[in-house]
């Protein structure tokens, strides 16, 4: 996933908070415990003491933060003449959502009917919208029926909806996670002043990083930039669109781990919203790195290397005699485990043994986990 940034001021790069993205997450945390364990004391207090009105009405709108993170909690970045600054408070937000036109609010709203929103336009044909709906079941395609007849109703049912969920729990959540949230966008803003983007990108998640390739094309002083997100889909937008205005945001979320989420709709100022506070891993692999150990394990005489090497240290020539292969074959395989870094090395004497890293192999189920909800 990329943003261009070439030529944007550094001002115009943001950390800040925003209560209603923020619900969005919650949202998410209540509908999908299982992809946040941390959360599950939390979860199963707050479901519980929900009036039966409301679970049934989140019931009813669940397609928005269930299976994805509807831009729809996100509406300053689809502002036009904004500033694409979040609101201070939730109330300052959904005013943002009822000022967004219909085509961007139909937009944000639909994409849970679209497997690819921001590349084919949800809006733009009621029938597809309404195939996709009713291909995932009757209540989604009642909702995208009422939301097509009359967004402006469901865009008013939504604001209740979500100002009862700030009376009904998320006033008191907000209260507590605010000020940590608010805390990181401050650190997060003095590294980019005192040592600038690629430090404040690393600090946010080493999933994201800066890449720079010289001189743009056009000829002018100001060498290419851009955003990169290690994630599985792929997507790119510009944080330097003259229509919109130029700009990219960082939004923190307490509730958001492991989803590095990134608005890249096209129209819409780019968001990079991430979790903080999570779980003190060794950082998340790469995408590339995860595919290079899924298929090194996936041949059967690796995985009877690996056996061998997690149980003691081995030579080539004693892994070629146990298995009967050769050992230029045993060299081969090596490698490939090598590559994917889940075999080291040590020399002892006129010999180099070989090991399983049965710490980078234990990772490999939460990598997996974490880089395909990432």
């Amino acid at each position: 996933m990329t943003i261009d940034i070439t030529g944007l001021p550094a001002e115009r790069i943001v950390f800040e908070i925003s209560p209603l993205a923020e619900l969005g997450c919650a949202l998410h945390a209540l509908a999908e415990p299982g992809h946040h364990p941390g959360l599950s004391g939390w979860a199963t207090a707050t479901a519980a003491g929900l009036k039966p009105d409301l679970a049934d009405r989140l019931h009813e709108a669940a397609f928005l933060w269930t299976t994805t993170f509807s831009d729809v909690f996100l509406p300053y970045a689809g502002l036009r003449g904004g500033d694409g600054r979040a609101g201070a408070t939730l109330a300052e937000e959904l005013d943002m959502l009822d000022r967004l036109d219909e085509d961007r609010f139909l937009g944000a709203a639909l994409e849970f009917v679209c497997a690819s929103p921001y590349a084919h336009g949800v809006a733009s044909s009621r029938r597809r919208a309404l195939e996709l709906a009713a291909s995932r079941g009757p209540k989604q395609l009642d909702f995208t029926r009422r939301l097509l007849d009359d967004p402006a109703g469901v865009r008013a049912w939504l604001r209740r909806l979500f100002e009862d969920c700030d009376q009904a729990f998320f006033a008191d959540t907000w209260c507590r996670v605010a000020p940590g949230l608010a805390a990181d966008a401050r650190h997060k803003t003095e590294l980019l002043r005192r040592k600038g983007l690629a430090e404040a990108l690393e600090d946010v998640s080493p999933a994201v990083t800066l890449a720079e390739d010289g001189p743009s094309r056009s000829g002018g002083e100001n060498s290419a930039r851009r955003i990169e997100v290690d994630k599985l889909v792929e997507g790119a937008t510009t944080a330097v669109d003259p229509v919109v205005g130029g700009g990219v945001s960082f939004v923190p979320s307490s509730f958001g781990w492991p989803h590095l989420m990134v608005l890249h709709a096209p129209g819409w100022r780019p968001v990079v919203h991430y979790p903080v506070g999570s779980p003190q891993l060794a950082g998340p692999a790469s995408v590339e790195l995860l595919e290079h150990r899924m298929e090194a394990l996936a041949h059967p005489m690796r995985m009877r290397l690996c056996r061998k090497l997690a149980r003691t240290a081995s030579t080539t020539g004693e892994l070629a005699e146990t298995y009967g292969i050769t050992p230029p074959e045993v060299s081969r395989h090596l490698a490939v485990l090598k590559r994917a870094r889940l075999v080291t090395t040590r020399r002892r004497g006129r010999y180099v043994l070989h090991q399983l890293d049965v710490a980078a192999v234990a990772r490999i189920g939460s990598d997996f986990l974490e880089t395909v909800l990432r």
